[in-house]
């Protein structure tokens, strides 16, 4: 594949990919669509740092012209969205709103009758597991794609777009 139809293809699976980033934290902000919970002391750390949003969503779209703060951006929302998975939610507890899952290490995430610990916001333990979720695997995408797209760049900068000669750019 020359490397113009390579960028082509990348860039156009970014795209959605970082739609997809900036909707799920979007909805992360809006436990189970209710904007009830939306509240400073009430979503996580996690949700506030808006990994989705900044890192899998602006700079992965900023990435179609710069690989590099695609990758950066892209391991930002890796980052926060694992912290997210590992810390788990925010929410309501008979012990007061606090990071109930915290010391579990992620073993939370396989023990389903812990997350009825959460009184409020409502199913926000599996709101956030699939949201952070699919922020963890579409920077993962990011990454990869960003990362032949570097590979792609470098090899055009050295060996030509394998275009010939007269056809026009």
């Amino acid at each position: 594949m020359c490397t113009g139809k390579c960028s082509r293809f990348v860039g156009l699976s970014l795209i959605p990919l970082s739609l997809i980033c900036i909707l799920a934290n979007a909805l992360l902000l809006v436990p189970q669509g209710k904007t009830t919970w939306t509240n400073v002391n009430q979503l996580s750390i996690q949700v506030w740092l808006m990994a989705g949003f900044f890192g899998g969503g602006l700079m992965m779209l900023r990435s179609i012209f710069s690989s590099a703060f695609g990758v950066l951006g892209a391991i930002y929302c890796l980052s926060v969205s694992g912290a997210g998975l590992r810390i788990g939610p925010k929410c309501l507890t008979d012990r007061g709103w606090d990071y109930h899952f915290r010391d579990t290490k992620g073993s939370y995430l396989q023990n389903r009758t812990l997350w009825n610990l959460c009184v409020e916001p409502p199913g926000v333990v599996s709101w956030n597991v699939t949201l952070f979720s699919l922020l963890v695997a579409a920077s993962c995408l990011e990454i990869v794609l960003c990362g032949v797209q570097l590979v792609n760049a470098t090899l055009g900068v050295f060996c030509g777009d394998c275009r010939k000669e007269g056809t026009p750019r």
